[in-house]
C-alpha cells in the first residue's frame, strides 16, 4: 500500500510535510494555488513557505504571537500575493478572517496548527472547501480514543499533552466536512485529509484512524509531551435513525447531553462526554 510517509521531505516544514504535500498536488492538481495556514510562528518552519518561495503560490498566513508576527512581517511582508494576519483564531472569528482576506470558497490548501481549539475552528469552516487539509492531532491518544479539549477561546498551550484532539475525533470531524483521512506523518504530528471527491485522483486509499496513526515521536514522555490531566470531551458521532439519536446522556459533569454539531451539517449528532485522564 502506498504510504504518505514514504514521500516525506523537509524544505521548510518540521516533519517532512513538504514532500507529502508536493506529491499530493502533483497527483490531484491545483485550482488556484491558494493556501491558508494558521499558527505559522515566525515562518521559518511552516508548511506554506515552500509554496510561497518555490512554487509561486499566494495565500494567507495567520499568527497570534506578537513577537512571532513581527518576525513574520520582517521576513515575508514584502512578498506580493501574501496576506499576513495578526489575530488569535477562534471559532467565532475565523469565518470573518477568511472573508476579510478574500479566501475563495474552493481553494487548494489549509493547515491548522493552533494547539487547543483545532476541532472547533475546523468545524466553523464549512463554507470553505480546500482540496487538502493538514490538521495537527494529539498522538498521545491513539485510536480508538475519542478526545477533544473543550472549547476555550483563550486557550494557551502549556507544553504538555493537554491540547487539541485525537486522530479518531478529527477523522470524524473531517468526514462531516467531506474529507477522507489518508495518513499521518511519521512523527505523529499532522493528519492529512483530501476532499472525498479527490480520493481516486490522489491515489492514496482512505484509512481508518488505526491504520493512519503514528505514535508521538517528538517529546520526552513516551515520545510525546509531558502528561497532564484536564477535562476533555469524548465525541461520538451518531448516524441518522440510530436508536440513541436525540437521547440525553447523563454525566456527573455540568456539560452533558446530546447536541447538534455546529455548521451546516445535517443528519448527525455528537455525544459530548466530559472525562479526565
Amino acid at each position: 500500500m502506498d504510504a504518505l510517509s514514504f514521500y516525506e521531505k523537509r524544505v521548510f516544514s518540521q516533519n517532512g510535510e513538504d514532500g507529502i504535500i508536493e506529491e499530493l498536488f502533483a497527483r490531484i492538481g491545483t485550482s488556484g494555488k491558494f493556501f491558508v495556514e494558521f499558527g505559522v510562528s515566525t515562518g521559518a518552519e511552516c508548511m506554506t513557505r515552500n509554496f510561497l518561495v518555490h512554487h509561486g503560490w499566494s495565500g494567507v498566513m495567520i499568527e497570534a504571537n506578537p513577537y512571532h508576527y513581527e518576525q513574520l512581517v520582517k521576513q515575508f511582508g514584502h512578498m506580493s500575493g501574501l496576506s499576513l494576519v495578526h489575530e488569535r483564531v477562534k471559532r467565532e472569528n475565523i469565518a470573518a478572517i477568511f472573508r476579510a482576506n478574500s479566501v475563495p470558497a474552493a481553494f487548494d490548501f489549509l493547515s491548522i496548527d493552533i494547539d487547543g481549539n483545532v476541532y472547533w475552528v475546523w468545524g466553523a469552516l464549512s463554507d470553505w472547501q480546500p482540496r487538502v487539509a493538514v490538521i495537527e492531532y494529539n498522538a498521545s491518544f491513539p485510536p480508538p480514543a475519542k478526545m477533544v479539549v473543550p472549547y476555550d477561546p483563550v486557550f494557551v498551550w502549556d507544553g504538555t499533552s493537554y491540547f487539541g484532539a485525537s486522530l479518531t475525533s478529527l477523522a470524524g470531524r473531517g468526514a462531516q466536512l467531506g474529507y477522507a483521512l489518508i495518513g499521518t506523518d511519521s512523527h505523529g504530528v499532522n493528519a492529512f485529509f483530501v476532499r472525498r471527491v479527490l480520493l481516486d485522483a490522489c491515489g492514496f486509499p482512505e484509512l481508518t484512524p488505526k491504520q493512519a496513526y503514528h505514535p508521538p515521536a517528538y517529546g520526552p514522555d513516551e515520545g510525546g509531551h509531558p502528561r497532564r490531566s484536564g477535562p476533555y470531551l469524548q465525541i461520538q458521532l451518531i448516524s441518522p435513525g440510530s436508536p440513541s439519536c436525540g437521547t440525553r446522556v447523563a454525566t456527573a459533569a455540568p456539560q452533558r447531553g446530546t447536541i447538534c454539531c455546529p455548521g451546516k451539517y445535517t443528519g448527525e449528532r455528537g455525544i459530548f462526554m466530559p472525562r479526565r485522564w
